[in-house]
Formats: structure tokens, sequence, C-alpha cells
């Protein structure tokens, strides 16, 4: 009897790097099961250092060295990603980010690729000119488009005009054995550390933090923040102008975040704009207190009230507010950071995120 041959999927990226996106490809990639999927990687650039020393082994994996989408670099990218496709012969094309879907899309369809999925994981809040109607375009093309949670499904198909009966919904997951050394803190008559991990970009908000933090300088309270990002120079202006420059740290690029964690007792997201957040998913891991604006899928993966306090985005005295009770209150802290682990163990472990991958590989193929 013949085995049936594994399903392969193709996977196409700008490159690859430790944010949020491409943790979750990079998990994907390692855990979908060889024995009934076979995957390859594609790099729109990927040339770079950070990007090379995260490409997984076993697996097919072409560095296209492309940064523009114009321009004769281009036709020679787009004839060398066709040869690499013509031989891995992929049954799925699934591209990241809008670069490599405005190239591979297209492409994958000119050569009759079976399926063919986009993965938009943002509300795009910053989408204007040429990228809403090249979205839609996209959007059109793609067989399929995957994002994170329902508030992004809806988002898109708003943006998109009506292609809900083409975008599926397939949550985030967190690899829990990073964390299984953390564990809720009980507090007492101490300096508590309150934390964030965000990309320093305007849209994160760590200059609202910023202001709590000015606003909350009469509690005993360190602050601390894991990324880097554009917006870095501007918020160390900001942090010396409010006079917190002994309790306010950038600590910079973060490889181990649960130990970063391990040493915070109260997480903060105060993002304006998440679909699905892998930094709430961690701090749930970790065991945090947790507190986190009301936007994208923060209140259905945080329960107010019950694994941790939600409070509407751009309202910095709220966001103090909540900071300031879980200092004064660690038993209600203790208990919420209790039941964000639980939560987060019981339904959002990464190897059930794997698996609802490799279900919706299955059931397109057969549509």
């Amino acid at each position: 009897m013949n085995t049936p041959r594994p399903i392969h999927v193709s996977f196409v990226i700008d490159r690859l790097s430790r944010a949020g996106t491409e943790s979750q490809l990079l998990a994907l990639l390692q855990g979908l099961d060889r024995n009934k999927f076979h995957p390859s990687l594609v790099l729109l650039d990927g040339t770079d250092e950070e990007s090379q020393s995260l490409e997984p082994q076993g697996l097919p994996i072409i560095r296209l060295g492309l940064k523009r989408l114009l321009g004769p670099e281009a036709i020679r990218a787009s004839a060398s990603l066709l040869r690499f496709w013509r031989k891995d012969r992929p049954d799925v094309v699934q591209s990241y980010f809008l670069d490599s879907s405005y190239f591979a899309i297209p492409l994958a369809r000119l050569l009759g690729i079976r399926k063919v999925v986009r993965v938009r994981n943002n509300l795009g809040y910053w989408l204007n000119g040429k990228h809403l109607p090249l979205g839609r375009l996209m959007g059109r093309l793609a067989h399929w488009t995957l994002t994170n949670s329902e508030v992004g499904k809806r988002a898109l198909n708003e943006i998109e005009r009506g292609n809900a009966s083409k975008i599926a919904v397939i949550e985030n997951g967190v690899d829990l054995e990073r964390f299984r050394e953390c564990s809720p803190v009980f507090w007492e008559n101490r300096v508590l550390t309150v934390g964030a991990v965000a990309n320093l970009r305007p849209v994160k908000n760590i200059d609202g933090l910023i202001r709590v933090a000015s606003q909350l300088r009469h509690l005993p309270l360190r602050w601390e923040v894991a990324g880097t990002g554009p917006e870095q120079n501007h918020l160390l202006h900001l942090i010396e102008s409010y006079q917190l420059a002994d309790r306010f740290f950038l600590k910079g690029a973060i490889q181990e975040i649960p130990t970063f964690l391990k040493g915070i007792d109260i997480a903060v997201l105060p993002s304006h704009s998440e679909s699905m957040s892998n930094a709430l998913l961690e701090y749930m891991a970790a065991g945090r207190a947790i507190v986190a604006t009301d936007t994208g899928a923060n209140a259905t993966l945080v329960r107010h009230g019950i694994e941790g306090q939600i409070v509407p985005p751009k309202t910095d005295p709220l966001l103090a507010q909540a900071i300031a009770c879980y200092s004064k209150e660690p038993i209600l802290a203790h208990q919420h950071a209790k039941n964000a682990q639980k939560r987060v163990q019981e339904r959002f472990s990464r190897q059930a995120m794997i698996h609802r991958f490799e279900e919706f590989y299955q059931a397109c193929l057969k549509g």
C-alpha cells in the first residue's frame, strides 16, 4: 500500500527575527508533523546575520536577497523562486507581511499552486495609500487569508470589503516549556517591578507607560521595557524629561523573555492596537499579574477581573489606576496571575496552535 505523499507547504516571509510573527512561524516550521507535512522556507531577503542564525535545520530554504520589489533584482528573484517551487512542488504557499505577499502570491497563482494562503495578523491600523487596494487585490488572489483573532477577521472583512468567507482564524500559541520555571509571585512591602515586552514603536504606547510611571512616582515601583525600535531615542528623552532615569529602564533586545518576565511583578500591555498579542500570551505563561488595554483579542485572552485587568486604550489615568491597584492588593494580583497561567496552559499552547494549522491545511486541500 502506497504511503500518502506529505503535504508540501512553502512559507514566505521577508526575513527571520525574534519578533512575534516570526517566532510563531519558526515554531510552526519546527513543530509540523514530518510524517504528514513537508515545509520549505522562502526568505524575501534573509541575508542579514540575525536572520541566517535563526534558519531552522532540516528543510529546504532559499534566500532571495531581494530588497526592492521593482527592477531587475526582482526579475532575477522571481526566476529563482519559480525554479525553487518547481523543484519543491508545494501544495500550499503561505505568505507573511506585505512585501512577501505582493511578491509571492501572484507568482504562486501563475505557477498554479493548489492553495495560496496569506497571513494578516494585525488590524491594518496603519494601512493607507497603495496598500489598501493592493491588500484587497491580494485578498482576492489568495484562496485563504489567515488571521489570529475574531477581531482581526472583522477588521480584515471591513477593510477588504466582504471577503469574510475566505478568512479563517487560527489563534497563536505560546511555548509553555520555556516558562516551566515561572510561577505567580506574592509580594509584601518591597519595591515592585512593572514591565513590558514591546517593539519601541508608537502603536505600542511606551510613551504612555512613561507618563503613567510619572503619575505613580509616589509608589515604590521600578519600570523595565524589553525591546528595541525607532522610538528609542524619543523615549529616552521622555524618561529624562520626566526625571525618571533612576526608575524607568529600556533594557533593549532580550533573547530570554522568560528570564526577563521572572523579574517582573506586574506585566503591562499598553498598546493602542493589537490583534492577538504574543507578549500577552507570554505574560500569561509566566504567571504575571497583567494590565492590558482593550484592543484586539486582549479582553478575550485576559478576562477582566479574572485573569487580569483590562482598561480602555489611550486612557493613561485608568492604566495608572489598575497598576496602582495591584501594587496595593497583592492577594488579588496573585490570584489573577494564577488564573492567567492556568488559562494559557489549557487553551493556548504552541502544540495546540500547530495542530490547528495542520487541520487547516488538510481541510483546505480537500475543498
